[in-house]
């Protein structure tokens, strides 16, 4: 019995797009007409403001209230204005009519100096505000200001006529297209499908070929198209039935023939037993030897167990003993920073000295000589030539003691930013010859003692963003081993540092013409602890930081060669900026 109706689904689904396409039309249409009627009104109260603005400016200018309220009450009488509002010059309300909002809220007690339009509100009130002018001997003067309110309930009203034009003429092409809808889909559809279920429904396997269907249309559509596929498969049962008769026939023959292949397949499987059985006793043997292996594998498996075992203890102990090293690395590698730090405290403390000295003598003599200035002028003995002397010492001394405070605080700000600098990793923005010019000042108290020199070719304007300790603490090694190893045997060391750009990397070329290194010595020099002044001192993590602080810190390359007698030099590479990269690797 049929459940439920392909036809009426279909008018169904039809129908239900179509109520909710013309339901979305029609809600479109009412919400343009609503902003359009709400544009006219707000355009209305904007001509409202042209025809009564005179005459409210001049009755405030004249101080004349009940002109005012007599004005505002004209204007609250059009039927599209729900209320209205009218101040002064000071912002003080003349005169509040009909429904309104807190002007005081909206504009606090400032007049407004330009027309301005109030949204919508909760309480569906919209207005308008613009302010009173008055002119008078060629000169504007604000008096006031005047804001009318209007609201929903006066657009809907204005457009109640036109939604229910819109609600009419939507439900009478809905109720036209129904009844379309009705008489199409039972003419075309509901109608044949019944006269197919009906013929469908007498079918008999027993007389296949006197049930063929007919529909009554004459049109090539779907349903036709099944009547002859139905048809046709009328023809292929009663075909296939023929062949059916036929294959039974053989199918007997065939059983025939099965039971004497089932005779034959009795000896054969009375033979193929008595050889099991002979097999099934070589099996229990082969059984038995492997149960003997499966018990030698056991106890190697134990024995390799208990080995693995010793094997994780033993792990467990060289992590523990990784970890310790680490350990005191990083306590050898800090103790390192901390020692280069003390050498450039100790290096600072002795330049900033000189400066220092100078300015007490310069202040012990001004402070003599003005004591002598002073006895002079109570015993009334001071003369214009010894007063001239005085102030000739005072301005020697004080342009003494200007020099050299201005040198020993240049020398502690260049000793305070590179001294936090290689004591943090944090990434800033640096000029790099500007800063390698700081570093190599902060290293003048070792180099002051000989005549090396450095040579430094960099580009003015390179700006780099990276953790400038980083920078600090590589060139402060390289110089230092350059003075100590390279220049052992020389006092004419010169060091040649040169920085290009290339794209978005810095390339810098550090060579000296030192006493370079053995090729033994050059593939150990980046090891942690290689060093050739162990019995003076040396800890051999020099380079060792460097490379870290090039490939970890900086996200960069290093490479060094050297022969003997020829000096050694660096090829280091890193990017310029480190938070542009991070990004990038994030992204």
């Amino acid at each position: 019995m049929l459940q439920k109706s392909l036809s009426k689904k279909l008018l169904t689904n039809v129908l239900s797009v179509y109520f909710l396409l013309t339901f979305v039309v029609t809600c479109g249409q009412v919400v343009a007409e609503y902003v359009n009627t709400k544009d006219y009104i707000r355009n209305e109260l904007t001509m409202l403001q042209k025809t009564f603005s005179r005459s409210l400016t001049r009755a405030i200018w004249e101080l004349n209230t009940k002109q005012t309220v007599t004005t505002a009450e004209g204007l609250l009488a059009i039927p599209m204005i729900e209320g209205i509002i009218v101040r002064d010059d000071s912002g003080e309300i003349i005169s509040q009519l009909g429904r309104s909002l807190d002007i005081h809220e909206l504009y606090s007690q400032q007049l407004v100096q330009e027309e301005a339009i109030i949204e919508d509100t909760p309480s569906g009130l919209f207005g308008y505000t613009f302010p009173l002018i008055f002119e008078f001997s060629g000169r504007a003067t604000q008096v006031g200001d005047v804001t009318l309110f209007s609201s929903r309930e006066v657009v809907f009203s204005r457009i109640m006529i036109s939604i229910y034009f819109l609600i009419g003429n939507a439900m009478i092409k809905t109720t036209f297209l129904i009844i379309l809808f009705l008489i199409a889909f039972r003419k075309l559809l509901t109608e044949p499908l019944s006269q197919l279920t009906e013929q469908i429904e007498d079918f008999e396997l027993d007389n296949v070929e006197g049930h063929r269907i007919e529909l009554d249309t004459t049109e090539r559509n779907e349903l036709k198209v099944m009547e002859e596929a139905f048809n046709k498969l009328i023809d292929k049962i009663a075909e296939y039935r023929k062949k059916l008769d036929q294959t039974q026939k053989e199918l007997i023959i065939s059983n025939e023939k099965l039971d004497q292949h089932n005779l034959q397949l009795e000896q054969e499987v009375a033979r193929k037993t008595s050889n099991l059985s002979q097999a099934m006793m070589d099996l229990q043997q082969q059984k038995y030897e492997l149960e003997k292996q499966k018990l030698t594998l056991t106890e190697e498996i134990d024995r390799r167990r208990q080995t693995e075992q010793e094997l994780l203890t033993k792990q467990k102990e060289l992590e523990r003993y990784l970890d310790e090293l680490n350990l005191a690395q990083e306590r050898l590698v800090g103790s390192e920073k901390m020692a280069a730090l003390g050498g450039l405290v100790a290096g600072i403390t002795h330049d900033i000295n000189t400066p220092v000295g100078i300015g007490v003598t310069a202040t012990s003599f001004l402070q003599e000589r003005l004591e002598q200035i002073e006895a002079a002028y109570k015993e009334k003995t001071l003369s214009p030539k010894a007063l001239e002397e005085f102030i000739h010492d005072a301005k020697q001394s004080t342009s003494l003691l200007t020099t050299n405070l201005d040198r020993a605080s240049e020398l502690v700000a260049s000793f305070k930013q590179i001294a936090v600098d290689q004591a943090s990793e944090a990434v800033r923005t640096i000029n790099f010859k500007e800063y390698l010019g700081e570093v190599i000042k902060s290293l003048h108290p070792k180099l002051k003692k000989t005549k090396h020199q450095i040579n430094v070719s960099c580009p003015d304007d390179l700006i780099l963003n990276l953790p400038a300790g980083a920078i600090s603490q590589i060139f402060t090694n390289l110089i230092m081993n350059s003075l100590i190893h390279g220049f052992e045997e020389t006092n004419l060391g010169t060091i040649d540092i040169a920085i290009t750009q290339d794209n978005d990397d810095v390339r810098i070329i550090y060579k000296d013409n030192g006493k370079g290194v053995s090729k033994a010595q050059l593939e150990k020099l980046f090891d942690p602890f290689f060093t050739t002044k162990r019995d003076q001192g040396g800890s051999g993590l020099g380079t060792h930081i460097t490379l870290n602080l090039v490939k970890q810190t900086l996200n960069g390359d290093i490479e060094v060669e050297s022969e003997e007698g020829k000096g050694l030099t660096y090829y280091i590479r890193f990017p310029k900026d480190m938070q542009h990269q991070a990004m990038e690797m994030f992204s």
